[in-house]
């Protein structure tokens, strides 16, 4: 395995962490990860819902600044297997699934 296949594997093992970012406090799960152009390796940091029950914004944060936290909620899919490049984009969830996701 490459260098750069070592790298993404170990930054996509922070998918479904819960993390907290060094500079803000900000805390949340890590929902999405962004390889950009120029060398920067970012995390979709994404925070409970609120007491409301309302989804408060997830925001962008340098994998750099990260200190993973507790857990993960969920394990990290398997996108060569259950991903196929053919079939187009995973099923949207429904709130059934979600809720199920949050009380086992």
């Amino acid at each position: 395995m490459s260098n750069e296949s070592e790298c993404v594997m170990k930054h996509m093992q922070l998918l479904g962490k819960q993390v907290k970012d060094k500079v803000t406090g900000f805390k949340g799960t890590v929902s999405s990860l962004c390889f950009d152009l120029y060398g920067c390796i970012q995390a979709a940091v994404t925070p409970k819902v609120s007491k409301e029950n309302k989804p408060d914004d997830g925001q962008w944060y340098d994998v750099q600044r990260l200190v993973v936290q507790g857990k993960p909620v969920m394990p990290v899919p398997d996108f060569n297997k259950n991903y196929p490049i053919d079939k187009g984009p995973a099923p949207k969830p429904t709130r059934a699934m979600h809720w199920r996701s949050r009380h086992p």
